[in-house]
């Protein structure tokens, strides 16, 4: 399939135009900081004030390469770096006027041009940034390591476009492999055909359907009895919120009282979507559903989500972490140590699902969802390990946004109050204080000495 690299992203919103990087850059380079020496130019709309950045996006057709005529030029395929060999340079500029970036910049100072090396693979720009407005993306390492395994997901699916599920099946799949038995209770995933219908199924893996009751029962059965014969195949739930935290709560506590070994996966678009957009007890305060009405006495609905992850660290399970598929590195991290705790025990990941039919929002805001709902620690992202004994936040946010950038985005919100927002926003705060707690630097006991 190829090859992926790594990229530096830049976050315009973030930036407040202090020139650390273009100084960092350039006394890496010249061991000056006279930005005249930087292969990074930052630049502002003197209308709007918007930043702006001018960095080489080391492309896989780089224009660049064949406008040179002396060949100075060369996109190494093993790093993705677009490299610049001086000595072959005669400084004509063709390359600046061929980069549609603005990646190739002229040094008056050495009168040659110059451009970003991705300084060995640990650009010192993104170091350098106190904002976060750059950012180093490995998304390309999945890439490389997973995309040429088989999709065991196949196509030709019934989902709604836009669907986050079908994003988390085919990735989940994908790494786990066919050595797999798949449970998926009634919800979304079976609904889009993963189960099947007339003898043919939508997964290349054994797949069953179980009641929304006994799903982790009936896995935990399954898996004692490869034990018995001595085969190791990995147990794996997909399972809604409906047939997690609430009719499936019973069996799932069971099992993971029990240290049954599989992962159990809950698919949380907070509510019952395939059956006409009910509320879940993970369906959050003020949020409309066909349950939670709004109108002149009821305002959606009136309770805060059950915190189901939380209660899965309390009972004492190998692994649980939270995930988010717009932060596809750290949901494969998890997904690795899930694996190697599944043999063990029980892993729970809970991932964070929007909805674009239920929520009312445009499929094409799915990823921009996810990444508000992080950042703006609505949907925050964290891992107990057992051995650890303690909770890690995985992406930290220190700077989070106001919950209203989430919430504008979605219709189930639209009708919310100033009071209703500002609820949302203290419960926020205090379920981040709360997970602060029992982090390492918190200031109690871990987990299980404090419950």
């Amino acid at each position: 399939m190829g090859k992926s690299y790594p990229t530096i992203a830049f976050y315009p919103d973030r930036c407040d135009g202090c020139n650390q990087c273009v100084e960092a850059c350039a006394e890496f380079h010249s061991g000056t900081r006279n930005p005249a020496h930087s292969r990074i130019k930052v630049s502002q709309d003197g209308e709007e004030g918007a930043f702006f950045l001018a960095l080489c996006r080391q492309c896989g057709e780089p224009r660049c390469v064949p406008s040179c005529p002396a060949g100075a030029l060369k996109k190494d395929i093993d790093t993705g770096v677009v490299s610049l060999d001086e000595s072959k340079c005669v400084s004509c500029q063709l390359c600046t006027l061929a980069c549609p970036y603005g990646g190739i910049t002229y040094n008056p100072i050495t009168h040659q041009v110059m451009k970003c090396d991705f300084c060995d693979g640990d650009p010192v720009c993104v170091k350098a940034c106190p904002r976060g407005a750059l950012e180093l993306k490995t998304g390309s390492d999945i890439y490389n390591g997973w995309g040429d395994l088989e999709d065991l997901f196949v196509p030709g699916i019934s989902a709604c476009q836009g669907c986050n599920s079908e994003l988390l099946i085919r990735h989940t799949l994908r790494r786990i492999g066919p050595n797999t038995v798949v449970a998926t209770p009634p919800g979304c995933i079976p609904g889009v055909g993963a189960v099947g219908f007339n003898g043919v199924t939508a997964t290349k893996t054994p797949i069953f359907h179980p009641l929304l009751t006994n799903t982790a029962a009936m896995l935990a059965g399954i898996r004692r009895y490869y034990n018995r014969i001595g085969r190791d195949v990995t147990m794996l739930a997909f399972a809604g919120d409906g047939g997690t935290a609430d009719v499936g709560f019973q069996s799932l506590s069971g099992a993971a009282e029990r240290g049954e070994q599989m992962i159990y996966i809950c698919v949380d678009n907070e509510g019952y979507m395939n059956t006409g957009v009910q509320r879940s007890s993970t369906t959050p305060y003020g949020a409309w559903t066909s349950t939670t009405p709004v109108g002149t006495v009821l305002r959606g609905k009136s309770r805060d989500a059950k915190p189901m992850a939380l209660l899965m660290v309390m009972h004492n399970c190998e692994y649980v972490a939270t995930a988010c598929m717009t932060f596809m590195e750290d949901y494969y991290a998890k997904l690795e140590k899930a694996v190697e705790a599944a043999k063990r025990g029980m892993a729970y990941i809970h991932v964070f699902s929007p909805c674009p039919t239920g929520w009312r929002f445009p499929p094409s805001k799915l990823i921009e969802v996810g990444r508000k709902a992080v950042e703006t620690n609505m949907v925050p992202l964290w891992e107990y390990e057992a051995e650890a004994r303690c909770i890690d936040f995985t992406h930290p946010v220190e700077d989070p946004l106001p919950v209203k950038a989430y919430l504008s985005l979605i219709g189930k919100y639209n009708h919310l109050d100033e009071e209703q927002v500002a609820h949302i926003q203290r419960k926020t705060d205090e379920r981040i204080e709360t997970l602060k707690k029992f982090t390492r630097e918190g200031d109690v006991k871990p987990i299980q000495d404090a419950a």
